[in-house]
């Protein structure tokens, strides 16, 4: 019998699990949603039953109680209780940045590592929503061209601020003041995700360096990054510029990116055909185009690419971990 925990199920994230996995119809057969005492008791409706959110306690995951847990309550949480629920023989799969940079935690997208999946010691880590939707494309043009250099420049949504990060752009729109932002996002592009480091990079653009050198396992890689959060309700954006060591051909490229699994090219700028938000919203894709070759260096290109970040950068990914793994068992 597979007993699966959510934790967090009543947030913006963790509502997202439950709708993934309403689709998905793993081979699950009993889920417990935890959230913290504020939600406990509230009804959720989910695989046609109404469930009973608990609170999150010490006890939760006492008598071995669970197989695996989901986890998108944040990085004191998962601090916390990710590790009393491993000591409970529990695999858990945590979206927080927690644990993501400990090297005996395997920081996962399963259509990039998903040899590492296996390799876990009783955590496997989500990477950042930014850093997913990239690593998918940039995973197959290394395997082909061998990465140099990448410069990341990103084009966030308000979403990946949680529910604050939405109320303050439907508050700022009317007006009113911003509480979540350090400025009103409305009308504005805040060049600041997360506080600022003493590098001048903020914790956002390292998250990205480090994740994506990590997953591609290429630790002396050179990457820097700018992050933006712009005033989109859902779905990053990001523009990425790639040196490569070896020459390619562009229309081959492309065909490569088009025809690898949760890629989707929409590429044809005559058409003005290119990845936007609203279209990509609600979809566990990463859709690329705007791809050209960059003229300043030898070999390198440029691209634009769109991703769903509660889905595909959060809810999707974990649960894409989660089937594997109850294929492997």
């Amino acid at each position: 019998m597979i007993k699966c925990a959510i934790v967090g199920a009543t947030g913006l994230v963790g509502s997202t699990f439950l709708k993934v996995l309403e689709e998905k119809r793993l081979p699950i057969d009993e889920y417990v949603l935890f959230a913290s005492s504020k939600s406990k008791g509230r009804s959720v409706r989910f695989l046609d039953h109404n469930y009973e959110v608990e609170e999150l306690t010490e006890t939760s995951f006492d008598d071995n109680r669970f197989n695996y847990a989901l986890f998108s309550a944040g990085s004191d949480i998962s601090i916390k209780y990710a590790k009393i629920a491993k000591e409970n023989g529990c695999i858990v799969i945590d979206n927080s940045s927690a644990y993501r940079m400990h090297d005996d935690v395997p920081l996962v997208v399963p259509e990039v590592n998903a040899d590492k999946i296996n390799q876990h010691n009783g955590i496997i880590a989500n990477p950042n929503c930014s850093t997913i939707q990239s690593v998918i494309p940039l995973k197959i043009l290394n395997d082909l061209y061998k990465i140099k250099r990448i410069i990341f420049s990103t084009y966030q949504a308000v979403s990946g601020a949680g529910v604050e990060g939405i109320n303050d752009l439907a508050n700022t729109l009317c007006g009113k003041k911003a509480n979540k932002f350090p400025y009103p996002i409305a009308n504005n592009c805040i060049p600041q995700i997360d506080t600022f480091l003493e590098n001048g990079y903020t914790k956002e653009e390292m998250k990205m360096i480090e994740e994506t050198r990590k997953i591609l396992d290429l630790q002396n890689l050179d990457i820097t990054a700018t992050a933006v959060r712009v005033p989109v309700k859902n779905c990053h954006c990001e523009s990425i510029n790639v040196e490569f060591e070896e020459e390619f051909d562009i229309l081959d490229l492309k065909q490569q990116l088009n025809k690898q699994e949760g890629i989707v090219v929409h590429d044809m700028p005559e058409k003005q055909i290119y990845p936007i938000p609203t279209f990509v919203d609600g979809k566990d894709e990463v859709f690329v185009g705007r791809i050209r070759r960059d003229y300043s260096v030898n070999s390198g290109i440029n691209f634009w690419c769109v991703a769903d970040n509660i889905r595909k950068g959060a809810a999707t990914n974990a649960v894409q971990i989660l089937e594997y793994l109850i294929n492997l068992k």
